[in-house]
This record gives C-alpha cells, sequence and structure tokens, in this order.
C-alpha cells in the first residue's frame, strides 16, 4: 500500500474533512503541517505543481489534489484501487 502525505495547516475545515475521510476509511496517513516550519509551504508547492491551497495530498510521491479529489475517489470507488 501506498504510504498517504496530507500536508495541512491549522483551522483549515477541508484539511480536516480530508483527514476524517482517511480515518472513516481506516487509512494511516502522514500529516505535514505547512505552519510549523518555514521552509515546508514552498516544499509543498513545488511537489504540487505550484498549488498554494491546502490540504494537498499525495500517494507515495503522487499528487491527487485537495480535499475534493479525494472526495471524488472515494465516491467513484477508486480510493483503495488508488493505493495498491
Amino acid at each position: 500500500m501506498k504510504i498517504i502525505t496530507v500536508y495541512s495547516g491549522p483551522m483549515c475545515n477541508f484539511c480536516d474533512a480530508a483527514k476524517r475521510l482517511l480515518s472513516r476509511n481506516k487509512l494511516e496517513y502522514q500529516e505535514i503541517d505547512i505552519s510549523k516550519g518555514p521552509n515546508i509551504r514552498e516544499e509543498m508547492i513545488e511537489k504540487s505543481n505550484g498549488r498554494r491551497t491546502i490540504p494537498q495530498i499525495f500517494f507515495n510521491e503522487e499528487h491527487i489534489g485537495g480535499y475534493q479529489e479525494l472526495r471524488e475517489l472515494e465516491k467513484s470507488g477508486n480510493l483503495f484501487s488508488s493505493l495498491e
């Protein structure tokens, strides 16, 4: 199974929703809070091809997108197959 990484920040409703979705599906994830260091946000922007909003979600090094893209994977039934 691929490693799930969620770049998030404080007081972010979409971040909380993404983490709840993953927990509801019993999926473990690594959370990286962009407010914890000056270079973390820049790292996220670079890895996500310029996206500045949070959350930004990755399966291994594959950029999935934000909460809405994650939710679409769940709704379409492709969440678990995307993690194989």
